[in-house]
């Protein structure tokens, strides 16, 4: 079943064990976000995945949720997986150093 909440500056679509996240993922949203990934955890006996790939900004703030929800993941034996992670929001990941906290799907690289 899918489900969706448009908010101010993101769009939150639920499908499955994804939540789909588009838009500027910002302090504006967290609260939205952080809901929806909990209710996602709790609902979902699978791991998650963050599909990011319509991002187009996001801050530090959002990134706190994103690595909280995969702390929290790792406490129920599951994994929250970011899909999508274009330059942006990858470059935020680095520089906040929370990369080495929330698992980042890779991209193969076609020749």
């Amino acid at each position: 079943m899918t489900a969706r909440r448009v908010l101010v500056g993101v769009d939150i679509i639920s499908d499955g064990p994804r939540l789909v996240l588009t838009g500027e993922f910002d302090v504006r949203s967290t609260m939205e976000v952080r809901a929806a990934l909990y209710e996602k955890l709790a609902g979902c006996d699978e791991d998650v995945v963050v599909d990011l790939t319509g991002v187009t900004t996001i801050d530090i703030t959002a990134l706190k949720v994103l690595a909280a929800a995969t702390v929290r993941a790792s406490r129920e034996g599951r994994h929250l997986t970011l899909r999508g992670a274009g330059p942006a929001v990858r470059r935020m990941l680095h520089l906040s150093r929370l990369i080495r906290a929330v698992e980042v799907e890779r991209v193969g690289v076609s020749a």
